[in-house]
């Protein structure tokens, strides 16, 4: 079970996306140098420009497969993400950025996470399959990082019109608004806990994450996973439990979830990396007692 998020600092190597040589930074120098509302204004425009316009809107070529016919990729993910990439290192010079779509691409672009740079973490359109759908429930992910450390993040549903941001040992706001601990759950509540959706899990993973189909606890397919971090962050949902690790699904709504009181870890009783080689399933809930109840069943089961 962690409170923070972070993992060792890696070797850099040099390379499009990697975590080429950079100037030393340490995280209160690069909070120091960061202006959250300028970052928050870059997210807002691409949305506004490269999602919200194609919002119920996409042809049918405008929508491709990626690993499989769950998995979806639009014209909007991957201009949202450019747009986003151009715009945000603009705003930090010497930052890089790992996008879901550059990863998916050239997968040593993850090798940034590990470097001394800062780094974006950019989901552009976290949820495609709800965009694809006309759901309003997706979000665009961006999360600030420095050798493992989540340092700010923001998490933006256009079409709900929610912005929330959390800060490393700052809190965390929703559209302006502080957002408060929203503690344990009342005794002896059932505890609604969003896990892995169905139609992204093997079978062992199936097998695993059925051990929360159980007395006092009431488990669901998960939405965006954005979206139920903030949902946690706002007392709505008690906990994931989560089978995939990739950071731009989670370093957001981790931060969120750590800023307002929430606590996580792996079913190993590890901190979560964000650079991968994580024990799975791993969880996130509003609390620490929460979170080591799921853990504890899930690693029963593991």
């Amino acid at each position: 079970m962690i409170e923070a998020i972070r993992t060792d600092t890696g070797d850099t190597t040099e390379g499009t996306g990697t975590a080429a040589a950079a100037p030393a930074h340490t995280a209160d120098e690069v909070l120091r140098v960061l202006d959250p509302v300028a970052v928050e204004d870059a997210i807002r425009k691409a949305a506004a420009a490269e999602i919200m316009p194609r919002f119920r809107q996409l042809a049918a070529h405008e929508v491709l497969e990626k690993n499989g016919p769950h998995d979806l990729v639009t014209v909007a993910d991957r201009l949202a993400e450019e747009r986003l990439t151009a715009d945000l290192t603009s705003l930090l010079p010497g930052s890089l950025v790992v996008g879901e779509e550059a990863v998916h691409a050239d997968p040593a672009v993850l090798d940034a996470l590990a470097g001394d740079a800062p780094v974006w973490i950019v989901d552009p359109v976290d949820g495609t399959r709800q965009f694809v759908h006309g759901d309003p429930g997706f979000a665009t992910l961006v999360t600030l990082a420095l050798r493992g450390e989540l340092l700010a993040s923001w998490t933006y549903a256009p079409a709900l019109d929610l912005m929330a941001t959390a800060r490393r040992g700052a809190g965390a706001e929703l559209n302006g608004e502080p957002l408060r601990p929203a503690g344990p759950p009342a005794a002896g509540a059932v505890l609604d806990v969003a896990i892995s959706h169905y139609d992204f899990t093997t079978d062992e993973q199936k097998r695993v994450l059925a051990a929360l189909e159980t007395d006092g606890i009431a488990p669901r397919p998960c939405g965006s996973a954005g979206l139920e971090y903030l949902h946690i962050a706002r007392g709505e949902l008690d906990a994931v439990a989560f089978s995939w690790e990739n950071s731009w699904d989670h370093a957001a709504g981790l931060l969120l979830v750590h800023e307002t009181g929430g606590a996580n870890g792996t079913v190993a009783g590890e901190p979560f990396r964000i650079t991968g080689g994580n024990a799975l399933p791993f969880t996130a809930a509003r609390d620490e007692e929460t979170a080591r109840r799921i853990l504890g069943l899930l690693a029963a089961a593991n």
